[in-house]
């Protein structure tokens, strides 16, 4: 069970996290306006499906929102249409932490 929860969400697992990533706050429009990570844009879960050209040729995209919960259904979903390379970074707080390294 613990591993499945591993690869779900993977957001503890040590990542190097590329100098060129796009950074990608799945949260909502108004949750990104009160504070993001530095660099990030915002395309929200409900929105991803429809804006994955914006996806396509990235190196490595790595992807957050509050919890952690939303970025594992946007890894899942960017996975399952074709992008390679998502990194699952969780919560704001951990995003946060890892980015700023």
């Amino acid at each position: 069970m613990l591993g499945l929860l591993k690869n779900l969400f993977g957001a503890n697992d040590p990542v190097a996290i590329q100098p060129n990533a796009f950074v990608v706050d799945v949260r909502s429009p108004g949750e990104f306006a009160s504070g993001s990570v530095k660099g990030a844009v915002n395309i929200p879960l409900d929105n991803l499906r429809s804006q994955l050209a914006r996806f396509k040729g990235k190196e490595q995209v790595v992807v957050f929102c509050r919890s952690g919960m939303r970025s594992a259904q946007a890894k899942s979903i960017l996975e399952s249409s074709g992008i390679q390379n998502v990194v699952n970074a969780g919560g704001l707080g951990q995003a946060q932490a890892l980015l700023s390294k």
